[in-house]
């Protein structure tokens, strides 16, 4: 190869990795849509109970949004006095309760540290979830992320000793505490 094609060549091949040097960080610098775990629209489906406070639609895990019912471990006591499992008594309500009108849709609030969907969610007929949880006593409006939007329901559910208001409880966040 003459010298003359030899360094046109070198010179192709150096401004063709310059140019894709440069694509490159035009496309990693550009502001392309956020992926879709931040920016991400209803989820609608038959829902699988996970937990009093969290269900599975269509393989993603939902923490509802602004509340928080009793861990599968934790244990209450009712009104006898007598222990009894909350966590799975409010998972086996939420489960009978989604039955009754599916699907089940949840509206995007946003993703908790583990990466979970957070939400609002409501059964076909129209019920929100979350507020039924706590004006039944299953649940707890969490002030710490619901900024008292179930303070009614709960107030309701405590005034009629509904679930865990019949007897003595830890809240949720008081109990994953303790247990740590």
């Amino acid at each position: 190869m003459p010298v003359w094609a030899f360094n046109m060549f070198s010179r192709l091949c150096l401004s063709l990795l310059r140019c894709a040097a440069f694509a490159w960080c035009v496309i990693a610098t550009s502001s392309f849509p956020a992926p879709i775990a931040f920016a991400q629209g209803p989820i609608i489906g038959r829902a699988s109970v996970i937990d009093g406070d969290t269900i599975e639609i269509a393989g993603e895990k939902i923490r509802f949004n602004g509340i928080d019912a009793p861990e599968s471990w934790q244990t209450c006591i009712d009104r006898a006095g007598a222990e009894y499992r909350c966590g799975k008594i409010t998972a086996d309500a939420l489960d009978a309760y989604l039955a009754q009108s599916r699907p089940t849709r949840c509206e995007f609030a946003d993703r908790d540290r583990y990466g979970r969907f957070v939400g609002d969610c409501y059964r076909a007929d129209g019920e929100g979830v979350n507020a039924w949880l706590v004006r039944n006593g299953l649940a707890h409006d969490w002030p710490l992320y619901s900024r008292g939007a179930y303070a009614g329901e709960q107030a309701e559910a405590e005034a009629d000793r509904r679930g865990m208001w019949q007897g003595d409880f830890e809240t949720p966040w008081e109990a994953r505490k303790a247990r740590r």
